[in-house]
């Protein structure tokens, strides 16, 4: 049997060592799930560290890896969401604050427009009515300097407005190629500001993903229900800042142009009358905290950036004695009176708050708002107890299945058959020390894969020790039959790979949810079954035939 050179001896042996270096911690779950946050708080608070977290670091040497696999929603429990964005929304707003920017532009040519007044429309479409006629393409020609180019690659060229006349009104409207721009973009911005949301409160490996063209799935292991979720990264958190023009206790009183009609969130029955274009907005937030005001009570403190603080800054000075509402989601939450020049854009908000709201409202200010509003299509809450059942399950399917496989293998193959079982054993080590350094999710279809992988990876010393059979029976030294037995069973056993490896590709591009989960799982084990029936096998022959020297060997 030709030895192989000792540079691949060395890797393999390199290859085996650190596999079980890797694949250790998740024998110690827990423990080094406890460290791993110890470390991860002592960083956030600067270096410092309390006792508990002194002892949870203790739990694990700091010399060893200390990566998990990552348990799935199925496996941990958690919570399970599918949101759909409300685009049109966002088509609504974009329309809405056109109507301002349009009256505007058009004020120079009264003369020649007339009048401009804003007639009824259904939401996303502007319709404003001149008052002359005959001023119609000038007004157009107006009107379509405020558009712009489409930003998206498949827009390229087109403009973001429709503008066209019909009869004495423009009609104005977002152009299908901007829709479609926006749409992709508000998506976009609802999963970076729910995951940002949701990283926050420091959950561990949550799924955020986009479904279809307006669906959001959101799974956060660990959490402890649906509702909790919903709670946190539901709300729109759309923050701003409104000159105060009176109070009313009656809900239907009309607020007159360009103002609004909007419930305290504290006093029950009273109504603020507001100006409805805000001074600044959450959106030119740079920090929110949990803070406490001057009387000990849960309060929320803010800072703006540089164009937030100058214009919060030069409102202070000019309305000094007035009221001045802050604005959560259409509801105010407190309207101080502004009692001196606030410089520098930082302040704090006051309500009714506990310790938890005033954590979670500076946890979405942070994250900054939704762009458009959410429904929840589907929600379901995994307790831990399920989670654990079905781990507990896993565990036992795994352990039934390399038990018969072992049993069969050395039933058939004996001596050889024992080396298959070592090397199955390693390839089992190498799957989990993949799927810690990448960070794949284990989920119960995963485990799923886990066994399938069992089976494949002895099915390739099956071919091997049948080959090596067909060797000596010709007549072959025992050298030769494992050297032949390798090499010639290899093309086969590749091929079968090849086609396992690519059907499990097309799950994962394919599929979703469980289906991706089994596919990354197969996909790991397919190549760490090739590396441990081909190459770890032989390199234990080969210590044995250098070791031993046989004169004749029974496969």
């Amino acid at each position: 049997m030709t030895q192989s050179p000792l540079w691949k001896r060395v890797l393999i042996l390199s290859t085996i060592l650190a596999a079980i270096l890797f694949a250790l911690p998740n024998l110690f779950y827990e423990r080094v799930e406890r460290h791993n946050d110890a470390v991860a708080a002592i960083a956030l608070q600067g270096g410092a560290a309390t006792p508990e977290q002194e002892a949870d670091l203790a739990l694990w040497p700091d010399l060893l890896p200390s990566a998990l696999v990552p348990l799935g929603l199925d496996l941990r429990g958690g919570a399970h969401l599918l949101a759909e964005v409300h685009v049109a929304d966002v088509y609504k707003a974009r329309i809405d604050a056109l109507w301002p920017e349009l009256r505007d532009a058009l004020r120079p040519l009264r003369d020649q427009v007339g009048n401009v007044r804003r007639q009824p429309s259904p939401d996303g479409i502007l319709r404003v009515a001149i008052g002359n006629p005959a001023g119609m393409e000038a007004a157009l020609t107006t009107a379509r300097s405020l558009a712009a180019p489409v930003t998206s690659l498949t827009g390229m060229g087109g403009s973001d407005l429709d503008i066209r006349a019909e009869g004495p009104e423009i009609v104005i409207q977002l152009s299908e190629a901007e829709r479609a721009a926006t749409d992709s973009r508000t998506v976009a911005q609802s999963l970076e500001i729910i995951r940002r949301r949701v990283d926050e409160v420091g959950t561990r490996e949550p799924t955020i993903m986009r479904q279809g063209a307006d669906r959001i799935l959101i799974q956060v292991p660990g959490i402890g229900s649906a509702a909790e979720l919903k709670s946190l990264i539901g709300t729109t958190a759309q923050l701003t800042f409104h000159p105060v023009l009176g109070t009313t206790q009656d809900a239907g009183a009309d607020p007159g142009a360009r103002n609004l009609l909007l419930p305290s969130m504290d006093e029950k029955g009273i109504f603020y009358i507001v100006e409805q274009t805000p001074v600044v907005t959450g959106e030119e937030l740079t920090d929110a905290q949990p803070a406490f005001d001057q009387n000990g009570r849960p309060a929320v403190s803010f800072r703006f950036n540089a164009s937030g603080a100058r214009a919060f800054g030069d409102y202070t000075a000019n309305n000094i004695g007035k009221p001045f509402a802050i604005v959560l989601d259409e509801e105010v939450i407190s309207a101080p009176v502004i009692q001196d020049h606030i410089p520098g854009g930082s302040g704090i908000i006051t309500g009714s708050f506990t310790v938890e709201e005033s954590t979670e409202l500076a946890v979405l200010l942070r994250a900054g708002a939704l762009p458009a509003g959410m429904t929840f299509l589907e929600e379901r809450t995994i307790g831990p107890e399920l989670g654990q059942d079905s781990i507990d399950a896993g565990q036992l399917a795994a352990m039934v299945a390399a038990g018969l496989v072992a049993l069969y293998m050395i039933a058939s193959y004996g001596f050889f058959g024992m080396i298959s079982v070592v090397a199955l054993a390693i390839n089992i080590a190498m799957m989990f020390a993949a799927q810690s350094l990448i960070g794949a999710t284990l989920t119960l279809p995963g485990i799923a894969g886990i066994v399938l992988t069992m089976g494949m990876a002895v099915d390739a010393n099956v071919l091997i020790y049948e080959r090596m059979r067909e060797e000596l029976r010709a007549g072959k030294s025992p050298a030769a039959a494992i050297h032949e037995g390798y090499d010639k069973a290899l093309s086969a056993i590749v091929d079968a790979n090849v086609t396992g490896m690519l059907t499990a590709l097309i799950m994962f591009f394919i599929g979703s949810g469980p289906v991706r989960g089994f596919a990354v799982t197969t996909t790991i084990g397919i190549v760490t079954s090739m590396i441990t029936a081909v190459y770890v096998t032989r390199f234990i022959l080969e210590l044995y035939i250098g070791w031993r020297r046989p004169k004749t060997i029974i496969v």
